[in-house]
Order: structure tokens, then C-alpha cells, then sequence
């Protein structure tokens, strides 16, 4: 049986699709994430929470600030990206409910009063939510950088707040020079597929 999805679509959102390590300096624009989030928005969540957030690291300041937070070996890539997103998920998420998830309002209360709760379903939603993201860049035409090596807790403390979880910082534009490493191995389908 074959993909509905044409082989071309197939090979940039995936068999091609690497984490990019270099960049061009072409610009990434507003309108390119909009038409991304547009897109991603769709990505399944349970209960239509959509905890993710994105914060878009554009000026200087805030670039050299976010570097300082990164990995040794993150750094360099951080700072010369078009465009960086720190994406985050919001503990807050419940507040949205009554309008994401309007035949069962009370959902906010009777399933999310308890924090706890709600940093457990926010943190497992919105990394589904950064995968969807991710494709998206590469349906834009883009590469995409994800990286967690970083330090989370000064990212929260420098860019988000209390409410916020940061989940990974994603580099964003054009492939550069040298922009990929060799494809790592991968699990055939008899080493994850098991019927029962």
C-alpha cells in the first residue's frame, strides 16, 4: 500500500528533512510563521488544550541573552540563525478551555483545578504540538534546528514565567553551507511494531 502523500511532499517533510546546523542569513519573515502556526494549529491535543506557546527571539539583545542560556555546542548555531522560537508549554492552558473545548466547559475545573495535572498534560500535549511545529517549518520550505541542550531553567527565568515550561529552542531558515550531518541509523519496523 502506498502514501496518499506524493513522494516529493514525503522526502521534504521527512526522508530528506534533517536538523539543520547552518543557516543562510535570508530573513524569516512574520508572515512565514504565521502561515506556519496556521498550518500546525491543527496538531491533535487532548481536549483541544493547545498548551503550546511560541516566543520568536528576533532582536539582538534578546539573541545574545538566549545564548548565554545554551549549550556550549548550541551557541554558535543560536546565534547565527535568521530566525529562533523557544517553544514552551503554558500550565496555564486550562483558562482556554471553555472556548477550545466548548461541550464540556466545565473541563477546566472538573478535569485541570490541580497544577500538577495540568504541567503533566501541558508538557506531553505541547511536545506533540513542537513535532507538528518542526514539520511545519520544513512544509514552509524551511529547515528547522530543534535543540534541548540548554539551560531550561534560566530560559524560563529570562523569557517566560512562572506559568511557562520551556520545551526546546528551534533554529529556523535556510539550509547554509555544510548544514547537515550524516542521517543517523534508525529503528526498522520490527524493532518498534509489535501486534498482540
Amino acid at each position: 500500500m502506498s502514501l496518499v502523500l506524493d513522494a516529493a511532499a514525503q522526502d521534504l517533510l521527512f526522508r530528506e528533512a534533517r536538523t539543520a546546523n547552518t543557516f543562510t542569513d535570508e530573513p524569516v519573515t512574520d508572515e512565514q510563521v504565521r502561515a506556519i502556526y496556521d498550518l500546525v494549529k491543527y496538531a491533535p491535543t487532548s481536549m483541544n488544550q493547545s498548551p503550546l506557546r511560541i516566543t520568536l527571539v528576533r532582536s539582538p539583545e534578546a539573541r545574545e541573552r538566549l545564548v548565554r542560556r545554551m549549550a556550549e555546542g548550541n551557541r554558535s548555531k543560536t546565534a547565527a540563525a535568521p530566525l529562533v522560537a523557544i517553544l514552551s508549554a503554558d500550565n496555564e492552558f486550562h483558562e482556554e478551555l471553555p472556548h477550545l473545548f466548548p461541550h464540556f466547559p466545565q473541563a477546566k475545573d472538573a478535569v485541570f483545578a490541580e497544577r500538577p495535572v495540568r504541567e503533566g498534560s501541558a508538557a506531553l500535549n505541547a511536545a506533540l504540538q513542537a513535532a507538528y511545529f518542526i514539520i511545519g517549518v520544513r512544509a514552509a520550505g524551511l529547515a528547522a534546528g530543534p535543540m534541548t541542550g540548554l539551560d531550561f531553567e534560566g530560559v524560563r527565568k529570562e523569557f517566560l514565567d512562572d506559568d511557562h515550561t520551556p520545551l526546546m529552542v528551534v533554529n529556523i531558515g535556510r539550509p547554509g553551507p555544510d548544514a547537515w550531518f550524516p542521517r543517523n541509523p534508525r529503528l526498522e519496523y520490527e524493532q518498534v511494531v509489535t501486534t498482540v
